[in-house]
């Protein structure tokens, strides 16, 4: 599958089987976050794959919109170094999880980025150093096939925008000639 594919078939999964992602496949995966650009690069990230159903049950429990992660075979736990790279770990570190999410579309698997949970919970339940920050997280595994009533809604009443609605060549507002307009 080439990359634009992979960005074309991209989407929030919420629903996974209970079939384990081997270790092959989940080192795979983070050999895309491995090669993720940073300035100077630093690399400020490191990423937790949580796959104890215990600890994936307790995250669930503390995210308001996540609590789908209990059924996530692989929960990834990304964190930013805030020491190794104050001004831009958090944009570094969520560059890297897309590598992540794009790279996993394309080998067969479902991923959902988390943004809202209880970070100190899981700082202390993963014994995580203070100098790093939780950016998201982010559900791992092969999809269920569901029919997600909530995203169909919302597509329909909320499509992508056209990309002559998200660029600008120069300066705001100039359309490019070759734009639909």
């Amino acid at each position: 599958m080439d990359v634009f594919e992979a960005l074309t078939k991209r989407k929030s999964v919420r629903s996974y089987l209970e079939t384990p992602v081997p270790d092959e496949v989940l080192a795979k995966v983070m050999e895309a976050a491995r090669l993720a650009p940073s300035a100077g690069n630093v690399q400020p990230w490191h990423f937790i794959a949580v796959r104890e159903e215990e600890k994936r049950v307790r995250i669930a429990k503390g995210c308001r919109y996540g609590k789908f992660l209990d059924e996530s075979p692989v929960v990834i736990i990304a964190c930013g170094d805030k020491k190794a790279s104050p001004h831009y770990y958090a944009m570094e570190t969520a560059i890297a999880l897309e590598h992540v999410v794009i790279a996993s579309t394309a080998l067969g698997l479902g991923t959902c980025w988390i943004g809202m949970f209880k970070e100190q919970e899981i700082r202390e339940m993963l014994n995580l150093p203070e100098n790093f920050e939780i950016i998201a997280l982010l559900a791992l595994g092969y999809p269920r096939e569901k029919v997600d009533i909530w995203a169909r809604i919302l597509h329909a009443i909320r499509p992508r925008k056209r990309l002559e609605e998200i660029l600008s060549l120069e300066t705001y507002g100039e359309k490019p000639e070759w734009s639909s307009q």
